[in-house]
């Protein structure tokens, strides 16, 4: 007998949809009020409007273009009523007009400039009138989609926190009037570096989901591999923006084996490589040749250099063969260029591949102080994986389960409740 469907299912249904739709309706409703916190209050409100609508009247054959007609609906009466947005009403006419069903968008008169609305959207969170802690939280919330536990776990910094730098941001955005627009030459450049990390941690929320029930989130990976490739494009002398884009392109041709038939993940080494997507693997190699012949000295950038630990693996037919000693010393020159605890314990893993779980542990081990890594699940994670390999299985366990509790999505915890298992 077929269950009754929850009466949640509905509700649950439309706010995943928005939560995919989001980035876009808010890219998209910013570009007609220049205000991202209005924008973001707007497509709320088709949210709200779908709650309404579309239990009583069934879930239109197009939710997203539904909910985004409907925020620019609003937008566009909201401009219309502010008498001191007359003007701009007038100039915007041949945008609306491109957003109607059957309009036609033109191309963009400038070479140099790119009809996107997300990655405005992306320059527009990165203004130098934010601080770089604001910058890249109202990024990832307005473009991600990500809420406010999500950004303090990828940040490791209190909720309340990253809480305060998006209302803030917000008002500052507005209070400065910042232009909703792709910069261009020095001021490009100047945003480039909060642009790029903004990406980074998208995709990264996508790859690894922070919450959940689900490891992956591919709208998320799909979009940020999206803006690399545009950017890309968009600055084709930037060995950094190739690198990030290598790197996004290598790690996303893992995607379909990361986790089995019922979503439960797959450790890399346990990975069928003949799953890798070889067409994504080839466009990395392809960015990383850029990176390098585009690079004018001092030595490659962070995402260079991530790109070309990313290729190690992709190189390698098992993960016996695997260059490890190259991965640690790239980790080594990763450290060095932008010192993180993260990258430390990155770099505690290949060390202890190609030079023993003992020397691995011990770069582990001093880590465990470290502020910024307190509540982070991964840090008992590699510790018990180390001590397996130790033969102290007893306190592998513990470290598990500590991992375990640690974690927020809920195929991690299952994983690392397995491991903790086999540890007795």
């Amino acid at each position: 007998m077929t269950p009754e469907p929850s009466a949640d299912a509905p509700a649950h249904a439309i706010e995943t949809v928005f939560r995919i739709e989001s980035p876009r309706i808010i890219a998209g409703v910013a570009r007609i009020v220049r205000d991202v916190g209005i924008a973001e209050e707007l497509a709320q409100d088709a949210l709200v409007a779908a709650l309404e609508q579309w239990p009583r009247e069934g879930v239109p054959g197009n939710p997203g273009a539904w909910l985004m007609a409907t925020a620019k609906h609003r937008a566009i009466d909201l401009v219309r009523r502010r008498e001191r947005y007359a003007r701009k009403l007038v100039e915007m006419g041949r945008d609306l007009e491109a957003s109607a069903p059957h309009g036609h968008i033109d191309e963009p008169a400038d070479p140099d400039d790119i009809d996107d609305d997300l990655l405005r959207l992306v320059f527009t969170a990165c203004h130098p009138v934010l601080s770089a802690e604001a910058r890249i939280a109202l990024t990832l919330r307005l473009l991600g989609g990500l809420t406010t536990v999500e950004i303090a776990r990828a940040y490791l910094v209190p909720e309340a926190t990253v809480a305060q730098r998006i209302v803030r941001a917000k008002r500052t955005l507005a209070a400065k009037a910042v232009a909703f627009e792709v910069p261009y030459g020095p001021e490009r450049e100047a945003r480039l570096g909060s642009v790029l990390e903004v990406i980074y941690l998208i995709f990264n929320e996508g790859y690894a989901a922070t919450a959940g029930d689900d490891l992956l989130r591919p709208a998320l990976c799909e979009d940020a591999l999206r803006l690399a490739r545009v950017l890309a494009e968009l600055m084709p002398k930037e060995p950094e923006v190739h690198g990030l884009a290598a790197l996004l392109e290598i790690q996303a041709s893992r995607s379909a084996a990361r986790t089995g038939p019922s979503g439960e993940p797959v450790l890399l080494k346990d990975q069928q490589r003949s799953r890798w997507n070889r067409l994504l693997i080839r466009r990395g190699f392809a960015a990383l040749a850029r990176a390098e012949a585009v690079s004018t000295g001092g030595g490659p950038g962070p995402y260079v250099l991530q790109a070309a630990i990313a290729a190690c693996h992709a190189h390698a037919y098992s993960y016996e063969e695997t260059d490890w000693a190259r991965i640690a010393t790239l980790y080594g020159l990763l450290a060095a260029r932008t010192p993180s605890p993260v990258v430390e314990l990155n770099r505690a893993v290949a060390v202890s591949m190609a030079e023993g779980p003992e020397a691995g542990l011990a770069i582990v081990d001093a880590l465990v102080a470290e502020p910024a890594l307190r509540g982070y699940y991964l840090l008992p994670s590699v510790r018990g994986d180390l001590l397996v390999r130790l033969g102290r299985v007893g306190e592998a366990r513990g470290e598990f389960e500590r991992a375990a509790s640690l974690t927020r999505n809920e195929r991690e915890r299952g994983l690392l409740l397995g491991r903790a298992e086999e540890c007795g």
